[in-house]
């Protein structure tokens, strides 16, 4: 069936927000639009550094195997540039990785994941849309409200960063898309045009970061490439993960759910170490030289607004504007690249960025998010301190069922390995409910001995 008011042409889109959601959403219409025009507050640096306006940016930050293959699709050649500039390719089955029910099973594994700093990624992506002619940057310039009406979106209001004096500009256009992240204000934007409000999930595990980066240590070889130690809950609510990144250094991040976070500084994540379930992380540290200071990070609650249900024609929201996931789990560039991929994929289908590209646009964004925000809210559920979030006999089901399959996945790489695609985002959660794993599950948990030697 088709959309009211359908318009057609290439016309002008603008991205608010040049973060990796905004300039993905870029390259994705190039050739789609005649002009793409990227509003972002901040002025990119000339080299691969931290920026104030990304203050989750100096975290452990990888691209699922879903991810990268995306970034691929979009950009053919940028999986080997992040390659050759540093970034890391992580096999799963080189992830020493401390489940809620124990050490994960070794086997060889072709899916992996990509790891470098969150500046290199940024950068290495900026370089190839700045090269593309039919996209024009205003850095160092606010969005500060949408034109059109109840029923459309027609363009953006912009102003120089930092001056409520200076001048209100108006750039039309047939397509706009927020991808201004977690601080988005879209949503006082539309109720202002009087568009009705999207529906929203809300599920806030109080999680904090602490971070720190570190020289490898060139001491004997630890063994594994990467290393993770999950929460369990309710005992244990924090993590540690240790991830390669350019440059011979290490990232070490530090996670926390609520009530167990780390006091500030060096003596906090110090302590922190000390706290984790497993003392592998910190003796790893203990060889290894800082690079840098201690960094603290409070992303907020994960939030999932349904612009699919319910948004104005012309508009799509696409990364952290349109969800926030709590971190632990690695999936939120991911899934930006797979909103992207959607994006390009509706432009395609429709030939053009009218308003059957924006509702087409909406759908997939929303369908490469449902499975990423079904296990994380899932999982946040399960720290009593956590609010909001999917509650009732399914929730308790799915997570007794888990529960099975981690304890299997210890002893079985075979269930380790589907467990993995899921985690990665290539394969649905319904994968661990094929025959073959379901009756590995079935036969029994199995507690057997660790797959690291302790």
């Amino acid at each position: 069936m088709g959309v009211q008011g359908e318009t057609t042409g290439r016309g002008t889109a603008v991205v608010i927000g040049g973060g990796l959601a905004g300039m993905l959403a870029a390259w994705a219409l190039r050739g789609h639009a005649e002009r793409i025009v990227v509003v972002e507050r901040d002025r990119y640096p000339e080299r691969p550094a931290f920026r104030s306006g990304l203050p989750q940016g100096r975290h452990a930050h990888l691209l699922l195997e879903a991810g990268h293959r995306a970034l691929e699709e979009l950009m053919p050649g940028a999986r080997e540039e992040l390659l050759a500039a540093g970034a890391v390719r992580v096999p799963m089955s080189g992830v020493r990785w401390l489940s809620a029910a124990g050490w994960l099973a070794r086997y060889e594994s072709e899916v992996a994941f990509l790891s470098c700093t969150r500046p290199l990624l940024d950068h290495t992506v900026l370089s190839r849309v700045r090269g593309e002619p039919t996209v024009r940057w205003l850095e160092n310039t606010d969005a500060v409200g949408l034109l059109g009406a109840s029923g459309q979106v027609t363009g953006v209001r912009v102003r120089g960063r930092g001056d409520a004096r200076a001048r209100v500009r108006e750039l039309r256009a047939e397509l706009v898309v927020d991808a201004s992240g977690r601080a988005s204000s879209l949503p006082s934007w539309l109720a202002r045009l009087g568009c009705p409000v999207a529906p929203e999930e809300r599920v806030d595990a109080g999680v904090s970061y602490a971070s720190r980066f570190y020289h490898r240590s060139t001491g004997p070889d630890p063994g594994f490439a990467a290393l993770y130690l999950q929460t369990k809950a309710p005992d244990a609510p924090r993590l540690g993960v240790v991830l390669p990144v350019e440059d011979g250094r290490w990232i070490a991040s530090l996670g926390s759910m609520r009530g167990a976070a780390a006091e500030p500084g060096e003596a906090g994540f110090d302590r922190q170490l000390r706290l984790l379930r497993d003392p592998s992380l910190r003796e790893l540290l203990a060889r290894a030289e800082p690079a840098g200071p201690v960094r603290g990070f409070w992303p907020g609650p994960g939030v999932r607004r349904h612009y699919e249900r319910r948004a104005p024609r012309g508009l799509v929201v696409i990364g952290d504007a349109a969800c926030t996931f709590n971190p632990v789990y690695g999936q939120g560039i991911t899934v930006a690249a797979l909103g992207a991929r959607a994006l390009r994929a509706a432009a395609e289908r429709h030939g053009g960025i009218g308003h059957r590209t924006a509702h087409t646009a909406r759908k997939g964004i929303a369908a490469a998010t449902d499975s990423a925000w079904m296990m994380s809210s899932s999982e946040d559920v399960r720290f009593p301190a956590t609010t909001g979030g999917p509650a009732g006999v399914s929730v308790r089901v799915q997570h007794r069922y888990l529960d099975r399959v981690m304890r299997r996945a210890t002893v079985d790489p075979q269930v380790c390995k589907a467990l993995h695609e899921v985690m990665s985002l290539v394969a649905d959660p319904t994968a661990l409910m094929r025959p073959a794993v379901l009756r590995a599950v079935l036969r029994g948990g199995g507690s057997g001995r660790p797959a690291f030697p302790q």
